[in-house]
């Protein structure tokens, strides 16, 4: 890190461009040039350089401290094999030789100028000093700044002379600090969404710890300006930004429209307040639009960070795995039992679900009966390894090589949660992972990808930053399975049988399918609801929901409108 000014002599300056009557003005214009003394400066007659100045006592006239102040200025001006004559003129010439060089590093001076030199009078503030007011114009690293300045000159010793102060440098330069140009330190790149909107925490609360990542992460530097430093060389504050370098802007692929809805729509007052996380999807790309959370608490971002049991929605995967792996189809039998049982352990449905044995793989998913899912899944997807242990890896493939399930790197720098579909549960785990619950976990990231899989026919990892390509998934549906998935995702949508149904019957073309699962502890559920429609893809999560769809469910519709 280049430092500027070091510490000098406490003093005191006179910042207005006063003009005395009488005496004129001038300008030094001239460029640094290393070694080299300045020429061509348009100076007043009898200006002295060096270390010597008008003999006197008192204060100093105005013509004679105008006199010392263009000498000092057209040394400062000639560069660093000048400051030495500079600093000559000062009453600390060892202090300001090395304020100036330090003025020259921290800044990257290229060239400096002085206009408008003019005497002020006496100063108010320095006893005995007459003001000398001019303005610098300093091209410096990023940009060139012009800022008013003051000199005071004082009877040192029977001579007049500089009254060195680290402000003369700038006036609201203080000892031990030092000024330093370039990017201005944690200056942020401006995060808009993809139509240009910036994106700001005060309008959509849920994208603050996105804003600042992508903000100090993705985009560059910040804007160029000057900046006063404290002597550990941490910023104090910025004294300008340059024009023209309002800092690098982040697009994202987040639709601003969108990002309003969900924000609303985790905050609706038919949650109760209950924590609420959404994510919408364009299936065609994968590009994230929408992602958003509320009441969450330490929580977090949970649209991008939860992992929990997502309940009934994962029979979209175990379906999947069904007809891929096990040959089946919807209308393959599914015997939808009060119970079921499975390594020892009873399975029940919900209590407004009909028992039914010779119901189908496709009316098993509208109405979300678990027995049905238990004994198909458990039966034909699920193999005993001895012990405890079973393989269950159908089910894992199903969901990691077909739907891309796994680490994703969105972009940026942001974390994501991967979720868990593992291929070898122990127990009755391997039962209950079949409709969502058990070792499986997910996050409304995982889930939204899930139903954009099954809208588009393959897979596009989610991403928030265009024009990112991450790999697609390793293997596809089998022929007819995505016909099969989006053939029972509509009728959930629109048969009045479906769970989906009470959400999606007004939107064409919609498929979804809704999900509750409870938690470890036995007392607490999750509602959860995922679905595709008017051209994306949505999955919501309400903690402590006792149903997908009366809670989820009025999150995901109010995304799913507002794509209209």
């Amino acid at each position: 890190m280049n430092r500027g000014v070091k510490t000098g002599i406490i003093g005191t300056v006179a910042t207005g461009l006063v003009a005395l009557g009488g005496l004129g003005a001038y300008n030094l214009v001239h460029g640094l040039t290393g070694g080299s003394t300045p020429s061509g400066d348009v100076v007043a007659p009898a200006v002295t350089t060096g270390s010597t100045a008008q003999a006197t006592t008192g204060l100093p006239s105005g013509s004679a401290a105008l006199q010392v102040a263009q000498g000092f200025l057209k040394d400062w001006q000639g560069g660093p094999s000048r400051y030495a004559a500079a600093a000559g003129q000062t009453n600390s010439p060892s202090v300001a030789q090395t304020d100036l060089t330090g003025y020259q590093s921290g800044l990257k001076l290229t060239s400096i100028a002085f206009s408008g030199v003019t005497a002020g009078g006496p100063s108010t503030i320095d006893q005995g000093a007459t003001t000398v007011n001019f303005t610098v114009t300093a091209r410096v690293d990023g940009g060139t700044w012009t800022y008013p300045d003051t000199l005071n000159i004082v009877d040192s010793n029977g001579q007049n002379s500089v009254d060195w102060a680290t402000a003369m440098l700038y006036p609201k330069l203080l000892a031990g600090q030092t000024l330093q140009a370039g990017p201005i330190s944690g200056a942020t790149a401006t995060v808009t969404a993809s139509d240009g909107t910036v994106l700001t925490a005060a309008k959509y609360p849920s994208l603050k710890g996105i804003i600042g990542t992508l903000g100090q992460g993705a985009g560059g530097s910040g804007p160029n300006g000057v900046q006063i430093m404290d002597a550990s060389g941490a910023p104090v504050s910025t004294v300008t930004t340059f024009a023209g370098s309002a800092g690098s802007t982040v697009a994202t692929t987040i639709d601003a429209k969108l990002q309003g809805a969900a924000e609303q729509a985790v905050a609706n007052t038919i949650l109760g307040g209950m924590p609420a996380a959404v994510v919408a999807l364009d299936p065609a790309t994968g590009d994230i639009l929408a992602s958003a959370y509320a009441n969450t608490g330490s929580e977090g971002d949970t649209a991008l960070e939860s992992a929990s049991p997502p309940g009934s929605t994962m029979k979209i995967i175990t379906s999947a795995a069904l007809f891929d792996d096990a040959g089946l189809n919807p209308g393959s039998a599914a015997p939808c039992n009060l119970t079921q049982q499975a390594d020892g352990q009873t399975f029940p449905n919900e209590s407004d679900v009909p028992v039914k044995p010779d119901a189908t793989v496709e009316w098993a998913f509208a109405e979300s009966c678990n027995t049905a899912f238990i004994k198909d899944g458990f039966d034909k997807l699920a193999k005993p390894l001895g012990g405890i242990q079973y393989d269950v890896s159908d089910l894992s493939n199903e969901a990691h090589d077909v739907f891309g399930l796994g680490q994703w790197n969105i972009g940026g720098g942001l974390q994501v949660t991967p979720p868990e579909v593992p291929p070898q549960p122990q127990g009755s785990d391997a039962a209950a992972d079949m409709i969502g619950q058990g070792t499986v976990t997910m996050s409304p990231l995982d889930l939204a990808s899930v139903s954009a899989t099954v809208y588009q026919g393959v897979f596009h990892q989610p991403v928030i930053l265009p024009g990112l390509h991450p790999a697609g998934a390793s293997r596809s549906f089998g022929p007819n399975t995505d016909t099969y998935l989006k053939e029972m995702m509509d009728y959930d949508a629109h048969n009045s049988i479906g769970t989906a149904e009470p959400r999606l019957h007004d939107i064409p073309g919609s498929g979804g399918k809704t999900g509750t699962a409870q938690l470890a502890d036995g007392n607490v559920t999750n509602g959860w609801f995922t679905a595709y429609g008017n051209g994306i893809a949505v999955a919501a999560l309400v903690e402590g929901g006792t149903s997908g769809v009366d809670t989820a469910g009025y999150v995901v519709q109010q995304v799913l409108d507002a794509a209209k």
